[in-house]
């Protein structure tokens, strides 16, 4: 008992902690965004305190508390969400840190095909298939997607391959469109069959090495930010 309360108490500096780098990392991105959250969640709690008093509703009271906090959290989440694409967008291997936070069982393989224009391609498998994603010029990544399109398609036979280009560019998806693009798609595949597609994928010889330069930290893909605790 005492060693279950005693964890607990370290917890809680922990989450205030992350809470507070959370906050920074949003008002960073947005100085605006904090003062919302606050207001948005204390206006809808006045408006139906407000109205339970005048219309003796008392247990409209309770309920502008619950709705106010669950107001703030909504906004705070979806401004902590923005402020986390705003870190990483413009880096080389965004698209990747992004595939690599995907919900679900995703089999994640950055830089499988690269060119020395520093365009590259990563892969991602789970239920809907295979999907492809490049960063780069949308001039060059076609060729790029369509070489590594008929690579996989080898042994990936019937299985759905499909391929998005990440870009400002005309024909591309924003990276902070990607994630919900990609859990749009329809899931044709079982887990078994995600999982022999994946035993299949390991098989094929690797195409050329990635140039240096394209990946930070030794062709890592950068990290979605996220608050740590002691």
């Amino acid at each position: 008992m005492a060693k279950q309360k005693n964890s607990g108490d370290e917890a809680t500096p922990g989450r205030i902690q992350q809470m507070r780098m959370v906050a920074g990392l949003v008002h960073k991105a947005n100085p605006r965004a904090l003062p919302i959250v606050i207001g948005s969640g204390l206006g809808v709690l006045v408006v139906l305190v407000v109205v339970g008093l005048l219309t003796g509703l008392v247990f409209l009271i309770p309920l502008g508390v619950l709705l106010g906090i669950l107001v703030a959290v909504f906004l705070f989440g979806r401004f902590a969400q923005t402020a986390q694409y705003a870190a990483i967008e413009g880096q080389p291997g965004a698209a990747a840190a992004v595939l690599q936070s995907l919900r679900g069982n995703w089999t994640v393989t950055p830089a499988i095909a690269a060119n020395r224009n520093m365009d590259v391609v990563h892969r991602a498998v789970g239920r809907p298939g295979v999907v492809l994603v490049g960063e780069g010029s949308p001039t060059r990544l076609p060729s790029l997607l369509a070489a590594e399109k008929k690579r996989v398609a080898r042994v990936a036979f019937d299985v759905p391959i499909h391929d998005f280009q990440v870009g400002d560019d005309e024909g591309q998806i924003p990276l902070r469109q990607l994630q919900r693009k990609i859990m749009k798609l329809p899931r044709d595949l079982k887990g078994t069959e995600v999982a022999d597609l994946n035993f299949r994928l390991k098989a094929l010889p690797q195409s050329l090495q990635a140039p240096k330069g394209p990946m930070p930290r030794g062709g890592r893909p950068p990290r979605m930010p996220r608050p740590r605790t002691r």
